[in-house]
């Protein structure tokens, strides 16, 4: 039986990445994203460090869709938004990504 709070799925980018530097010098990435659901759509954040961090936010854009594989977690706030009937905010942090739907209208080079 595998780990009940690993995560792999296709999100779309809603936002560009925010990147931040904690309190322990090192780099954090953040991204609101969109799970696409055949019902309802979820908002979720995602949260990656490191290099990987310097990646996501150099190569990255609104509207990207990405394979993403992460553990998730809840946070102990206990609201509830009666729009999206969200109890509590859910973040995933990404251990792996992989490119699948990128724009196409970018330069990847940086130049």
């Amino acid at each position: 039986m595998g780990d009940t709070n690993y995560f792999s799925g296709i999100v779309k980018i809603l936002e560009n990445p925010v990147q931040k530097i904690n309190k322990n010098d090192r780099i954090v990435t953040k991204i609101r994203v969109e799970l696409p659901q055949i019902r309802k759509s979820r908002i979720v954040c995602l949260v990656f460090w490191g290099n990987l961090a310097n990646t996501v936010k150099d190569y990255y854009q609104i509207n990207d869709y990405i394979l993403v594989e992460g553990y998730l977690s809840v946070q102990n706030q206990k609201k509830f938004d009666f729009e999206t009937r969200n109890y509590r905010p859910t973040t995933i942090t990404i251990l792996k990504v992989y490119p699948l739907l990128l724009q196409s209208n970018r330069n990847i080079t940086g130049t």
